[in-house]
Formats: C-alpha cells, sequence, structure tokens
C-alpha cells in the first residue's frame, strides 16, 4: 500500500512540476508551485521523512510563492505610468 501511495505522490510532483514549467503567467506559476510544494511535502511524509516534510511545508507551499507573488506585484507597473517611478522624479 506505501508503494502506491508513493507511485501517486510522484505522480503529483512529476504533473505540478510539469505545470509550473509551462505556465507562462507567473502568478499561476506561484500558485502551481504552492501545489508542487504541498505534493512534495506529501511525499516526504510517505517517504516517513517528517522533518522534511514540515519544512518543505513551510517554505516551498506558502514562504516561496509568496514572495514571487509580493515580486511580482512590486515589479508590475501601472498602464500609461511610462516605467517612470514618480518618487525619484519631481513631482510629489
Amino acid at each position: 500500500m506505501t508503494d502506491v501511495l508513493i507511485v501517486v505522490a510522484l505522480l503529483l510532483v512529476a504533473g505540478a512540476a510539469t505545470a509550473a514549467v509551462l505556465n507562462r503567467d507567473p502568478v499561476r506559476q506561484a500558485l502551481v508551485l504552492s501545489f508542487l510544494g504541498l505534493a512534495l511535502a506529501l511525499l516526504f511524509t510517505f517517504l516517513q521523512a517528517p522533518d522534511v516534510a514540515l519544512s518543505q511545508l513551510a517554505v516551498g507551499s506558502a514562504v516561496t510563492p509568496l514572495m514571487i507573488l509580493l515580486t511580482v506585484r512590486k515589479v508590475r507597473r501601472r498602464p500609461g505610468d511610462g516605467g517612470a517611478d514618480k518618487r525619484a522624479g519631481g513631482e510629489r
């Protein structure tokens, strides 16, 4: 039974990793990366590595996607902005 669960978890990891690579939108990539982190945590649990699973759950499915989403939000500029940062210019 354990072998079946490991194979299912490996298939979930392979599917999520492929979906993360094939996605072009960074927001969707972050969401798929979060699912990949959950699938990896599940796999590590089935492989009897609960400490690694907890670390993966915290970092891989929560912190890393959050940092990616915050970075994408910071980098994206509003339309009509012209790419200039208003704080750097003379306008206040």
